[in-house]
């Protein structure tokens, strides 16, 4: 065996993000500044993965309600885009790069989950391709680096689960949910409309195409508010939004859903609502990025 730790490059740095540590910092600060911390400290919270330049402002309004003083150990769970998964994946690796900081993952839990039996290895090609948890790194990094080296972080690859898979990762990370040192960072984008992503329902009751997706995207961040898994699969089965990220909102939902029933009282909100661009005809595109946190009383 060789005492080489399997590191994750930071993959997509230098063309998602800037690869320049002292640049990173200073644009991550930039949209922090411009943010407000109204519903911390966050248990959970959702944000998107794009390109900073799209949703790296939207973003920030999750990340803003993170106390790091509290927080221990940060779950981020990303959808798989490029490999077919119908379970949860882990990583091979034990750190992961960013141009900030190294970020450790935390072996001890990654043990635990391991032993459940429910969860797959991915290999480090996979986890390098994948941008779902990468571009969460740098967010996270940032706003627990006055806690550097006291927090490890439990990347998990969501795959297409099924309701009933929803529902067993929701009670199996529940116990996680419930503890006040852990976050949940749940990583997800809203509509891609548009024919390159074969999607463009419309409401022309709306107005505008941009209008309708806001209204549809709203509708789904409403139910989601409501922390019911049952709602936002059926909103998902009625209107079919590209939400990439539903899988991991929807194990998410069931956790909320395990600890409600042991009288744990949360609320979630929305913070923050963007668009890459203003679809006006059927020949444009857009993705839709929203920002918000859970909050337990």
């Amino acid at each position: 065996m060789s005492n080489r730790m399997v590191c994750r490059e930071a993959s997509h740095a230098g063309s998602w993000y800037t690869a320049s540590g002292s640049q990173l910092n200073a644009q991550l600060e930039g949209w922090l500044s411009q943010a407000q911390s109204t519903a911390g400290p966050a248990r959970a919270i959702i944000a998107p993965h794009a390109g900073y330049t799209y949703c790296g402002a939207c973003a920030a309004h999750a990340y803003k309600q993170v106390d790091p003083s509290i927080t221990r150990r940060v779950f981020i769970l990303g959808p798989s885009h490029h490999v077919p998964l119908s379970r949860c994946a882990l990583s091979p690796a034990e750190v992961y790069r960013t141009p900030l900081y190294d970020l450790r993952i935390d072996q001890k839990v990654y043990a635990d989950l391991w032993k459940t039996g429910m969860f797959e290895r991915m290999t480090l090609q996979t986890d390098e391709d994948e941008h779902s948890i990468e571009m969460h790194l740098p967010y996270t990094a940032k706003a627990m680096e006055s806690y550097k080296d006291e927090f490890s972080i439990v990347p998990v690859l969501v795959g297409a689960l099924s309701e009933s898979k929803e529902q067993e990762y929701g009670k199996l990370l529940s116990k996680y949910l419930a503890d006040p040192s852990n976050l949940f960072i749940i990583s997800s984008d809203f509509c891609h409309w548009g024919q390159r992503f074969r999607y463009t329902y419309y409401d022309e009751n709306q107005g505008e195409i941009y209008r309708s997706i806001e209204h549809l995207d709203k509708m789904g961040m409403g139910i989601i508010e409501q922390l019911d898994p049952v709602s936002f699969s059926n909103y998902l089965k009625k209107y079919h939004n590209t939400i990439c990220g539903r899988h991991p909102i929807g194990v998410l939902l069931n956790a909320v859903a395990e600890l409600k029933k042991n009288g744990l009282d949360m609320n979630f909100s929305f913070l923050n609502y963007a668009q890459s661009s203003q679809c006006r005809n059927w020949s444009d595109s857009s993705v839709s990025y929203a920002a918000g946190a859970l909050v337990v009383h």
